[in-house]
């Protein structure tokens, strides 16, 4: 199991090892991304036309990602347990939060100060604030790994996700507060649409809180393929932060505008590597799914080619096994004066075993039939069903003192005739393991599922010779018998017929039971309408 569990987690981003493959696409992305910020730094004080219209764009993509990115990392979190991935999950959050945030109060969008604002100071501080909450909880995540993705959560996964996003809701709605009610409290970093210089000291900090979280991720080892795009992602924010807050001069300018691509080149790569994964492992659930399709069909042709050839093996049987039974009687009845005891005792075995083999090729029969039978469903009156097979059975129960307990079973959808069989299955065994109680007590009755539209599990209990449950394993094989054969007849067919049928209604069969004390064969079935 381990190994199986192990197997699965290496199809996903977060538990799967980096290959060279993604280690070099890693790289050339960095390298690019080093060559453009090298060309555009020179440049980054060159102020050019005012877009504002590039903002609402720009912020409103950047949401989507983010959004799009938390969801998948949450889904992960879903199926690994992994606290590592919650709160990654949460720094793209955060970052959505955040962006949304700041596209409000930018100045001239929603109001001339901007639609949430307590002064010219809070887009800026929104912007700073933000990008460094996203590197913090990158270090979360990369302190919360261990190398076994061991380090869960008790929370259920609904309950530890609404968690965490309420958390980092109200994280953002404070910092939104800080930079609105707060905001004469915070030193002054714009003039305008230029920079202060105390804004230097503040986007240095953030810019470093950035460059130190690349070298933390870096340090747990070994490195997933998500590990490796996160210091991608890492770089294009300390990109990001450089050509916007650091070396530029103000809006507008070609720092400001370069580092915002960054920002949404950065919010872009993990999300395309999970599509990507998201992709793959559809096409392996797709190729899964065609290859159990395939085994499917190839098991039900091998089942009907069994089926077939039980049927004719049996039917080919039963002719010779007339023959034996029919000249092994005539000889008993012709020389019946010639034998001795011994001669008629063996012609005897002879008959009763031609006879028993008889049975037995009735019983494969019938069982091979099942299998090709179609099904007929329809609602089925259980009280009904079950008290016609008991008034059958009663005629050959002549001087015994049985006692039939039927509770209130309702209507069951399945194949009339196929149930009715089950039953007379199920009850003949009662019958005929009560057969040294007296009164022998039989009890028919039906578990109501809770929930809506569950099957309904229906039992048949006696109080007879019972078996142990050691060996219920071998209780519904064919031709299986937990009693000897001279203890009490049958084939060892007739519960095989019982789980087929309830198995070919979608359903389930099972027993308890103790030697001595009786036996509880339970079956579900969905309930009728």
């Amino acid at each position: 199991m381990p190994s199986e569990l192990t197997d699965e987690r290496r199809e996903f981003l977060s538990t799967s090892p980096a290959g060279r493959g993604e280690r070099r696409l890693a790289l050339a992305v960095v390298l690019a991304s080093v060559a453009v910020f090298i060309a555009a730094a020179p440049f980054a004080k060159v102020p050019l036309a005012p877009v504002p219209a590039f903002i609402p764009v720009y912020q409103s993509a950047l949401v989507i990602n983010d959004l799009i990115t938390a969801a998948l990392l949450f889904g992960q979190f879903g199926m690994l347990r992994s606290r590592a991935l919650l709160l990654l999950g949460s720094a793209y959050l955060f970052s959505a939060f955040m962006a949304v945030a700041h596209l409000l109060s930018f100045p001239g969008l929603f109001a001339a100060g901007g639609w949430l604002s307590g002064g010219p100071q809070t887009t800026a501080w929104l912007y700073f604030l933000w990008h460094a909450g996203f590197p913090i909880l990158v270090m979360g995540y990369a302190l919360s790994k261990d190398g076994k993705h061991e380090g869960g959560t008790a929370l259920p996964t609904g309950r530890a996700v609404l968690s965490a996003a309420a958390l980092v809701f109200l994280a953002a709605c404070g910092l939104v507060l800080l930079t609105t009610a707060g905001h004469g409290l915070l030193p002054v970093i714009m003039q305008g649409d230029s920079d202060d210089p105390t804004k230097v000291i503040v986007a240095t900090t953030t810019w470093m809180l950035s460059l130190v979280a690349r070298p933390v991720l870096w340090r747990r080892r070994p490195h997933s393929v998500l590990d490796v795009w996160l210091m991608v992602v890492l770089c294009a924010w300390i990109f990001d932060t450089a050509l916007a807050s650091v070396l530029n001069q103000g809006r507008y300018d070609v720092g400001w505008y370069a580092g915002r691509i960054y920002g949404l080149l950065a919010s872009s790569f993990v999300l395309i590597v999970l599509l990507l994964e998201n992709s793959v492992l559809y096409a392996r659930l797709v190729e899964a799914h065609e290859s159990e399709r395939r085994k499917s069909a190839e098991l039900q042709a091998v089942n009907k080619e069994l089926d077939a050839f039980s049927y004719s093996v049996a039917h080919d049987l039963r002719a010779p096994l007339r023959a034996v039974d029919g000249y092994a009687g005539m000889l008993e009845d012709t020389y019946a004066g010639r034998l001795d005891a011994e001669g008629r005792r063996l012609l005897g075995v002879v008959r009763a075993s031609s006879q028993l083999m008889g049975r037995l090729i009735d019983a494969l029969l019938n069982f091979a039939r099942i299998g090709r039978q179609a099904l007929r469903t329809q609602p089925v009156e259980l009280d009904q069903l079950v008290n016609q097979v008991i008034d059958e059975l009663r005629a050959g129960c002549s001087g015994r003192s049985i006692e039939f307990a039927v509770g209130r079973l309702g209507s069951a959808v399945a194949d009339p005739a196929l149930l009715k069989q089950v039953l007379a299955n199920l009850l003949g065994n009662a019958i005929k393991f009560t057969r040294d109680k007296s009164p022998a007590v039989v009890e028919v009755g039906c578990r109501r599922e809770a929930e809506k539209g569950g099957a309904n599990v229906y039992y048949v209990k006696d109080n007879g010779a019972g078996f142990d449950m050691r060996y219920s394993d071998k209780l519904f094989g064919v031709f299986q018998r937990l009693h000897r054969a001279d203890e009490y007849e049958g084939t060892g067919v007739g519960l095989s017929i019982v789980q087929r049928v309830i198995n070919r209604h979608g359903g389930r069969v099972w027993a308890d039971s103790r030697p001595g004390e009786g036996a509880t064969f339970y079956f579900t079935l969905q309930p009728g309408a």
